[in-house]
């Protein structure tokens, strides 16, 4: 037996709701495919470090360019510059990323993302405003170096160069090693990033609560100054257990790939010490 309609289907017209469904499935689309496609191009130009690409102004930069154009997302670009510059990547990098970024919404039929971005065809505004706010940021860290990571609270890198120096200054830097986090985040976008970070300083805490100096040393990377002795492999277990423990519990972090936790013998002089943080920021 037929039954009447009671009310209209889903998406029919005059359905508001329906509407704002689809309007909202495509723009989501958008993004996503913006988002990508400039991500390819990026490392296509020679962004160096995959897994820091992702951050939580880049969703913000193409949620702009989606609703706005690239002209009005400016203040995003800026916030994007002054991200960029915290996390460590440098002028040209950023102004590279950002011709990527104005290559792909050029050439909209390039929907793989292999376009040939070059900053000198960026509009000189934009270069601007991102390279501005890197500069406000690269600038205060020079003056202002912070000793805590705002984000996870704990030491910054540059904290950790300071206590090495005085391991190699005091000649005892055969009987510590650096133990390394690194988080493969290539995957996951917007605040999850944050929230992975958070947790790993979490369970570094955890774990090594007896002194150690530990610090933020990039984006995605946390070390430890132990001691070389008897309990440093039982700890590194530890470690990676309470990491796995803390990153289960998030369902958007379920699924990324098992942080690395690895022992790294300290070189011989501290010159070589710092270059050597700077490679595990971005291993």
């Amino acid at each position: 037996m037929d039954v009447p309609a009671t009310g209209a289907r889903f998406g029919s017209a005059g359905d508001s709701s329906g509407d704002e469904t689809r309007a909202r499935f495509e723009r989501d689309r958008h993004l996503r495919a913006l988002r990508a496609r400039w991500r390819t191009a990026s490392l296509a130009a020679g962004w160096r470090f995959p897994s820091d690409w992702a951050l939580p102004e880049v969703d913000a930069v193409c949620a702009a360019v989606v609703r706005h154009g690239s002209t009005g997302a400016e203040n995003a670009l800026a916030g994007l510059g002054r991200a960029r510059a915290a996390a460590g990547a440098g002028l040209s990098e950023t102004l590279s990323d950002l011709a990527a970024l104005h290559a792909v919404l050029a050439d909209p039929d390039a929907v793989d993302g292999f376009v040939a971005p070059d900053v000198d065809a960026t509009p000189a505004r934009l270069l601007r405003v991102t390279a501005l706010a890197w500069a406000d940021v690269a600038t205060d860290q020079l003056v202002h170096t912070e000793v805590t990571d705002p984000l996870t609270g704990l030491p910054s890198a540059a904290y950790l160069r300071t206590r090495l120096g005085e391991i190699y200054r005091g000649g005892v830097n055969e009987a510590n090693v650096l133990l390394t986090v690194s988080l493969d985040l290539t995957s996951v976008s917007g605040w999850p990033r944050l929230t992975a970070m958070i947790l790993a300083a979490d369970a570094v805490r955890a774990v090594f609560d007896t002194g150690e100096c530990y610090a933020t040393i990039g984006p995605s990377a946390v070390a430890v100054l132990a001691e070389r002795n008897e309990r440093l492999a039982t700890r590194g277990v530890a470690l990676r257990r309470a990491l796995n423990e803390r990153l289960s519990v998030d369902p958007q972090l379920r699924d990324v790939a098992r942080p690395l936790v690895s022992a790294v013998r300290l070189p011989g002089t501290h010159d070589r010490a710092c270059e050597l943080l700077t490679e595990l920021a971005h291993s």
